[in-house]
């Protein structure tokens, strides 16, 4: 949008909006800008960036309204999709029919065809946009849609290995040569693809859970739950309150899902953590582990109440089990 860093940066403070202003005026994404600080419009630009196939630039500004209305786009559309990433600060934008907050490391996809308006008024807000052309990105206009607007983490995941990528470029492109520009380019294309087909496909599964049958969606639960409880069995500290804290649901709701299946929570732990000890007792690769240390390594802290409650389960004590498990291996 704003190209190079002396059109802007070295034009005294007092003039720097009129400039600012100006230059968006030539662009080929016209707009409205306003500010608090027109007259002391201390803010810093460094754009024009080409990496390979796509564009960067940094903007640091004190306070800046940003609008393109339909007026706008019918003056003039490019027809480029913008991804910005916060740096600094905090942004209140509303793109079509999505109204959010964006803050620090976090990222947003808009389309230079879709009214926008980005209102920063809370302090200094320092961010990169990379301008792209659609192209680049293998999706149907329908679906990314469905994501211009929405506020898209860059704390983890797939969007903070992106996050991290575009703040090295921001902060070290001194250190990159220009054989280098086609590649970063690649991957910063690569990388926008995987967050966004990762988004769509998380969207395609919730909307997909939310046509389920009441009945469906509890059973589709108790199966996650158990999927669960089932990779994290050598957690000491797995029980019901932490298995309904990490699904989000009440205690009472965990235990009446159990309770269609005819059995409690802590029986059905126990039952697996039994198995997972039955099966390495009759482990010929294990034969020399005591058996506390197996007990303990499946969550049974007192070898005297694992003893009990294995004998209850098989019948027999883990000590005779393992011996003619092990026996019959021979």
């Amino acid at each position: 949008m704003i190209v190079t860093v002396p059109q802007i940066d070295d034009i005294p403070p007092a003039e720097r909006f009129a400039a600012w202003r100006a230059l968006c005026e030539l662009t080929s994404i016209p707009m409205e800008l306003r500010s608090d600080h027109e007259h002391d419009f201390r803010a810093h630009v460094r754009g024009g960036v080409d990496i390979g196939e796509v564009m960067l630039t940094y903007t640091s500004v004190p306070s800046l309204r940003n609008e393109r209305t339909a007026a706008h786009i019918r003056r003039s559309d490019p027809e480029l999709y913008h991804l910005r990433l916060t740096l600094r600060g905090e942004s209140d934008v509303c793109h079509g029919d999505a109204a959010t907050t964006v803050g620090a490391r976090q990222l947003m996809l808009t389309s230079t065809s879709t009214p926008y308006l980005a209102v920063c008024e809370r302090g200094r807000v320092d961010g990169m946009t990379v301008t792209l052309r659609p192209s680049l990105l293998p999706f149907p206009p329908a679906d990314l849609r469905r994501l211009l607007g929405r506020r898209l983490s860059g704390r983890y995941g797939i969007g903070a290995m992106l996050a991290d990528l575009l703040t090295r470029l921001a902060t070290e492109s001194d250190t990159y040569g220009p054989a280098d520009a086609p590649r970063l380019g690649t991957v910063v294309v690569d990388l926008l693809n995987a967050l966004l087909a990762h988004e769509l496909d998380a969207g395609a599964e919730a909307d997909a859970e939310n046509r389920l049958t009441p009945e469906s969606r509890r059973r589709t639960l108790r199966l996650r739950i158990q999927e669960f409880i089932q990779q994290n069995l050598d957690r000491p500290d797995l029980t019901p309150a932490s298995i309904a804290a990490a699904h989000h649901i009440s205690l009472r709701y965990l235990y009446r899902l159990f309770e269609e299946q005819g059995h409690t929570v802590s029986a059905w732990i126990r039952a697996q953590r039994l198995e997972r000890c039955r099966r390495d007792l009759a482990d010929p690769a294990l034969g020399d582990t005591p058996i506390h240390v197996i007990a303990a390594r499946w969550g049974f802290g007192h070898a005297a109440d694992f003893s009990r409650a294995f004998r209850s389960a098989y019948g027999v004590p883990p000590r005779d089990f393992r011996h003619r498990a092990l026996a019959a291996n021979r």
